[in-house]
């Protein structure tokens, strides 16, 4: 009789164990989830019963305990090897990936010319003659200046602009890419001048967006945890009052952040009123 099925081998494996502490024997069977069986049917209320508790609490210690207590490596589960290129992709789109091995590929270019050469192909317009090098205006977001500086942003880009691009399209990730490099860069030359760089302005528009978009829409499926917008916000603070010694591009932070609030706010206008 085939009882219910989970997506993930370990809850499924849990579930088995725990039942058979309690001297019911089920079976795993791998289809396109994995699906548990129960040969005799006599004890049918018993495991229905036992797997609405489960469900509420999946984690709870007692199915932890019931693992160790009657879980053999024989399970027959085949768990598969982790691939992190695959890892990658399955989160983000061609955008997502694309953003990724530019910044990568100039942060290696900067490694070879070095920082002054790159900033003068690709900084924000120092002048009026280079108003009309359109490329200006946004390839600043390209530019990283150590390897801390690169992975804090593309881990981010990755984990948030992932999600937007999966579930809202290429095209919603590409425009608050656009209005907050554009918007970011424009008020961090107007407080610091022109020798900045980073993505972290489109990092936290997507942080903004992803937190009140989540919080408006939840049907979405496009969310930040608060504690993780809560920590974004922590760190404006220690970056505005220059806590570490770190150079950090705080108004393209604010920016970035207040046009991603702004953007969640008007696509969630129609939805938040229903």
């Amino acid at each position: 009789m085939r009882i219910t099925q989970f997506s993930h081998p370990r809850m499924a494996q849990a579930f088995v164990d725990y039942m058979a502490t309690r001297g019911v024997t089920l079976r795993i069977e791998r289809e396109s989830h994995y699906v548990i069986m129960l040969d005799d049917d006599s004890k049918l209320e018993m495991v229905e019963n036992e797997l609405a508790q489960f469900v509420r609490d999946p984690n709870h210690p007692r199915y932890q305990a019931a693992s160790w207590k009657s879980g053999s490596t024989e399970s027959g589960l085949r768990y598969e090897r982790s691939n992190i290129w695959a890892n990658i992709r399955a989160r983000a789109g061609p955008l997502t990936l694309t953003i990724m091995i530019v910044c990568v590929a100039v942060f290696i270019l900067m490694q070879i010319v070095g920082d002054d050469v790159a900033l003068d192909w690709l900084a924000w317009p120092a002048d009026s003659s280079q108003y009309f090098q359109v490329w200006r205006w946004f390839s600043h977001a390209l530019l990283h200046f150590s390897l801390l500086h690169i992975l804090f942003n593309l881990m981010w880009w990755w984990y948030l602009g992932g999600a937007v691009e999966k579930r809202l399209g290429s095209g919603k990730l590409f425009v608050i890419m656009l209005i907050s490099a554009l918007l970011s860069g424009w008020m961090q030359a107007k407080f610091s001048g022109v020798l900045f760089g980073g993505l972290s302005g489109v990092v936290y528009a997507l942080m903004g967006y992803c937190w009140l978009r989540g919080e408006r829409d939840p049907e979405s499926g496009i969310y930040l945890e608060r504690g993780l917008i809560g920590f974004a916000i922590v760190w404006l603070v220690i970056g505005w009052y220059g806590a570490f010694g770190l150079s950090i591009a705080n108004a393209a932070h604010v920016t970035g952040l207040l046009v991603g609030l702004a953007m969640a706010f008007v696509d969630t206008r129609k939805i938040a009123r229903r």
